[in-house]
């Protein structure tokens, strides 16, 4: 019998009211808090951002003594506590610093030529004659560890580098002050400033990198393609075996129930979110490479790791959404959008980060496979510089997900907790004596 309440009296019931309430109002505030206070003071958080610093000065002979001038400026930036702990100086060759430029362990890089001294001395000279030639300290930038990120180092080292050319010209027109009266006036002048600052492109990309943001965007792609993909492959294998009813449109589908455990639902969802994977991968990196032109490499590898990817995240949100049921959806989320993109490094270094978010990022999906996908795109797949760590941490993703998710779902089969209850069986009436 059909029951004669209007469907709209159910606004009327407070526990509808307050569950969607709680729910929706923790989901808006946790989102506010992750995303707006990951990247609300990167420049105030930021501690130990890695940047290069490198001498190249061959020095000069100055009144018979071999004078170093290169070395005095790198050592009093690399002691100077104008920048706090906020910069990690690391002093190395031109080589070294080229090669961690390439796997992006450093977001930029400060470089003194070699003809630094003789150039900072030629300045004293007497015997100068037209416009004085000036030494250049040089900043690299390296977009391709992110653009936010090069920009604070490369701030911090224009920085660096205009303070220590003052700081060493306060020195030189001290220690002068004879010679420098007897030198033109444009001599003087740079003595006072004596290092110009050039920035420069430290590891150069392709056009068609999106100066460095086709790797986040990319890897995006993958993590949400693999969650979205969950939660449609989650409810049609439940229409498929007759627990869900599956509406299209106007149209209300249902099939016949066929009874499979907890363990064998996911089993099923999961094979079939391999599957598909293959060709989930396969269109992203054609719709990305194809269709749209991404500069990309080592397409074989890239289509692999696209696969393998898409695959990991589907299955850690179907362990999600099996576990957790209804509010799987809102944890799937949370982990894999919420507290993922402000941890992923790509758009704020995790150096700039408040350490919560520094934690996060040690096991967040998306900065394992961003690190991957920047290997692959723009370091020639190196594996040191984030693609052994992408594999290492989806194959420890897989693992952890298959022993959450079948364990868990192992111990509600064996307390009965199905999904719709087994009818109790029939009663056996006597049989006459």
């Amino acid at each position: 019998m059909s029951s004669s309440i209007h469907p709209f009296r159910v606004l009327r019931a407070k526990p509808l009211w307050i569950a969607n309430g709680v729910i929706t109002g923790v989901l808006a505030l946790l989102f506010a808090v992750f995303y707006v206070g990951a990247n609300i003071d990167p420049v105030d958080h930021m501690t130990k951002l890695p940047v290069g610093l490198v001498n190249a000065d061959k020095g000069a002979a100055v009144d018979g003594k071999q004078v170093d001038l290169g070395a005095r400026i790198t050592e009093s930036i690399k002691k100077s506590t104008a920048s706090g702990d906020k910069i990690d100086w690391q002093v190395m060759g031109e080589k070294d610093m080229k090669e961690q430029l390439g796997k992006g362990k450093l977001y930029g890089a400060l470089v003194v030529p070699a003809d630094f001294t003789s150039s900072i001395t030629a300045l004293t000279g007497t015997t100068t004659t037209g416009a004085p030639a000036r030494p250049t300290l040089t900043v690299l930038t390296n977009q391709s560890a992110g653009s936010l990120g090069s920009g604070l180092a490369r701030t911090a080292t224009t920085q660096a580098a205009e303070n220590a050319s003052l700081q060493m010209g306060k020195e030189l027109t001290a220690g002068n002050g004879a010679r420098q009266a007897k030198l033109p006036g444009a001599a003087r002048v740079l003595l006072a400033d004596p290092a110009a600052v050039t920035v420069e492109d430290g590891h150069p990309l392709d056009s068609h990198s999106g100066l460095g943001l086709t790797a986040f965007y990319y890897a995006l792609t993958l993590v949400v393609v693999g969650m979205l993909s969950a939660n449609v492959i989650s409810g049609q294998v439940d229409h498929a075996l007759g627990y869900t009813h599956n509406d299209m449109g106007p149209l209300r589908l249902h099939r016949p129930l066929i009874r499979a455990t907890r363990v064998q639902t996911l089993a099923i969802s999961s094979t079939l979110m391999v599957g598909l994977s293959l060709l989930m991968g396969t269109l992203v990196m054609g719709g990305a490479v194809g269709v749209m032109g991404m500069d990309a490499s080592h397409l074989p590898l890239l289509w692999l790791y696209s696969v393998c990817a898409i695959a990991v995240c589907g299955i850690g949100a179907l362990t999600l959404l099996a576990v957790f049921g209804t509010p799987g959806m809102l944890v799937v989320t949370l982990v894999f959008i919420g507290m993922a993109v402000p941890t992923s490094g790509a758009t704020t270094p995790i150096e700039a980060l408040p350490g919560f978010y520094r934690f996060l990022a040690e096991f967040e999906p998306l900065r394992q496979i961003t690190g991957g996908i920047r290997s692959i795109l723009y370091y020639d797949a190196q594996g040191d510089a984030g693609l052994t760590r992408g594999w290492v941490m989806m194959a420890a993703s897989l693992v952890a997900a298959a022993l959450f998710g079948f364990g868990v779902l192992g111990w509600y089969d064996r307390k009965g907790l199905h999904r719709i209850p087994v009818e109790a069986a029939p009663e056996k009436t006597a049989a006459p004596a």
